[in-house]
């Protein structure tokens, strides 16, 4: 495995791209503050004509992220559209035509998630799939705390939709644990999963159909970049749907590999040794 390059300006690289697939938790903003440089690269590349289409594993309708966007002084104009891994839940369960779903998330902070879903609240009993956007309580509970339920979902063969993938999102430097966490414990006590978001296609199709919509052109997976902070979700993305990408120390593994601001080259191969999805690149924060 071959270790990222370490770069501190983007430009050149970006130039290359017809659109960039830009995570936005850990790269875009920090879940307190906007990221300045990365918000103006990522204009930049728009003012040369490329595409920006952001892929986000929040688990929220994407008026929501624009929303999330605003609040923490993100400026408009950064992208052409929103992928949510929320949308794509909420589609994943109108499809499957599930009418009953027993549900694990904070209720009020994914109420616009919960009040655009067509399947309603019901018991585990009576549930058709589980629906999780996250812990209910991510200052308190541990995954641990789900077991119960998900061996009574076991007993009841039902499907688990995962509203975002993400194992933990860091907010201001503090980590919290997110729905991917027990969507996995369910995966691996043999339940069935369906991963709405990154690292899945589905996540990364929907966005390049959307560049496609704005290019009014058919584009190529060469066309296009990931730009992302997590392994696991942006790289390991990248990795699986066949496009290149660049690696954001500075977010989620921040204290993996960055010291004094700057991306320690040893730690850093460390992180990309063994089987680590590839990238073509790595600085701290997104810039031009």
């Amino acid at each position: 495995m071959t270790t990222p390059h370490i770069i501190t300006s983007a430009g050149e690289m970006l130039s290359r791209y017809q659109v960039l697939l830009c995570d936005v938790w850990g790269v875009v903003h920090n879940g307190a503050a906007a990221h300045e440089k990365a918000c103006d690269a990522l204009i930049e590349f728009r003012r040369r004509n490329g595409i920006v289409i952001l892929v986000s594993n929040a688990p929220v309708p994407k008026f929501r992220v624009q929303a999330m966007l605003h609040r923490v002084g993100v400026p408009d104009g950064i992208a052409n559209d929103i992928i949510s891994s929320g949308e794509i839940a909420l589609t994943h369960i109108r499809d499957a035509g599930y009418k009953r779903a027993f549900y694990i998330g904070p209720k009020d902070r994914d109420a616009a998630f919960f009040g655009q879903s067509s399947a309603v609240n019901a018991p585990l009993d009576t549930a058709e799939a589980v629906v999780c956007t996250g812990l209910n309580d991510d200052r308190r509970d541990v995954v641990e705390d789900y077991r119960p339920v998900l061996v009574e979902a076991l007993k009841h063969k039902l499907p688990f939709v995962c509203a975002n993938p993400d194992l933990v999102v860091d907010v201001g430097g503090t980590h919290f644990v997110c729905a991917g966490a027990i969507a996995d414990l369910y995966e691996r006590m043999g339940g069935d999963v369906y991963w709405a978001g990154k690292p899945h296609a589905s996540a990364y199709d929907a966005a390049m159909a959307s560049a496609e919509r704005v290019a009014n052109k058919t584009l190529k997976k060469s066309d296009a970049v990931v730009i992302g902070d997590a392994l696991r979700t942006d790289i390991e993305g990248a990795r699986r749907y066949g496009v290149d990408a660049i690696f954001i120390a500075g977010g989620i593994h921040r204290g993996d590999v960055v010291a004094e601001s700057k991306i320690n080259t040893e730690k850093l191969a460390t992180l990309f040794s063994s089987d680590a999805p590839p990238a073509r690149a790595a600085m701290v924060e997104l810039a031009w």
